[in-house]
């Protein structure tokens, strides 16, 4: 089948391989245009436009996607689909209507669940236990078209978005496989609005720890925004990035008094608690102090001596 390939990040590179594996004829790869990237704002090629380039594929990094210019380039490479991995851009009704086989999406969640930019994040965030991969024809609504195929997975316990982003992206490039090879035997299924959730994109402020949270929502939170925005706080008057932590069970828990919720209620060799809202504890394994580089607790504890009684604060913007 002739393709027009549609991605930008790392969790698309899978399928835009499995598509020049399965012997598709990839006849023009859009990515988003080069941006700059970390801490010297270099411009950066995105993960989808290497590998293209290392298969010697046609690159296009369109600044307007609704333009008639692009529209009619589109048109030009005679496609018969168009495979959408995180492309990052709405595609108008002009550049869907293009393909006599559809543009075929692959979303990492289980449609209707989780439509929007961030579904792998808010899934580990809002306490799912298990998530999965949808491939469905694009219309011009926000991941409402009709379903294809679907594929589940259990969200393991600790796992964090970018682990489980990093499966499910070989998940989505499977179940893409799968779909070009049955599609016409395939009877796309409507979309159940009434079941649908939405995944909006992630703000920096979002990682803001509020200790008066449960420790269980905090530390899913820790796990499900990275790696951005990454959820922070501040300790001794500097930012403190929280990488790995669990929420104490009931039984582990002892009396912690009427602590102040983000204070340090024990410091341990290689771990320390903080009180979080009813009654629950949050028990710190790794992190990143303002200007150096992540570590294990062990580390900070054995450099800062952080004590028992200390508060641990939101970051004022």
């Amino acid at each position: 089948m002739k393709i027009v390939f549609m991605g930008t990040p790392e969790a698309a590179v899978p399928t835009l391989l499995r598509l020049i594996e399965d012997g598709h004829e990839v006849a023009a790869v859009y990515t988003q245009p080069d941006r700059p990237s970390g801490r010297g704002n270099k411009i950066t090629m995105s993960p989808i436009k290497l590998a293209a380039i290392s298969h010697d594929l046609k690159v296009f990094q369109q600044e307007k996607v609704r333009s008639q210019e692009t529209i009619d380039l589109m048109r030009s490479h005679g496609a018969d689909a168009a495979v959408v991995v995180a492309y990052g851009r709405i595609l108008p009704p002009a550049i869907l209507e293009i393909f006599p086989k559809g543009a075929i999406n692959v979303h990492f969640s289980l449609l209707p669940k989780y439509r929007g930019a961030a579904p792998v994040n808010w899934a580990i965030v809002n306490g799912e236990k298990e998530t999965g991969v949808t491939t469905m024809l694009m219309d011009e609504g926000l991941d409402t078209g009709e379903m294809l195929l679907t594929s589940r997975t259990e969200i393991g316990d600790g796992e964090t978005a970018v682990e489980l982003m990093s499966r499910l992206s070989h998940d989505g490039a499977e179940l893409l496989s799968k779909t070009l090879a049955n599609l016409d035997d395939i009877s796309p299924t409507k979309q159940d609005n009434d079941l649908a959730s939405y995944a909006p994109l992630l703000k920096k402020e979002l990682g803001n720890i509020d200790w008066h949270e449960n420790a269980n929502v905090i530390s899913r939170k820790t796990r499900g925004f990275q790696p951005f925005p990454t959820t922070f706080t501040s300790f001794r008057g500097k930012r403190l990035t929280i990488w790995s932590s669990k929420a104490l069970d009931q039984q582990d828990i002892v009396d912690i008094g009427s602590h102040r919720m983000g204070t340090i209620v024990n410091v341990g060799k290689d771990a320390f608690d903080v009180a979080c809202g009813g009654g629950t504890i949050l028990r710190i394994f790794e992190l990143q102090t303002e200007g150096k580089k992540r570590v294990m607790s062990r580390d900070l504890i054995n450099a800062a001596k952080p004590a028992a009684g200390e508060v641990l604060g939101e970051i004022v913007s």
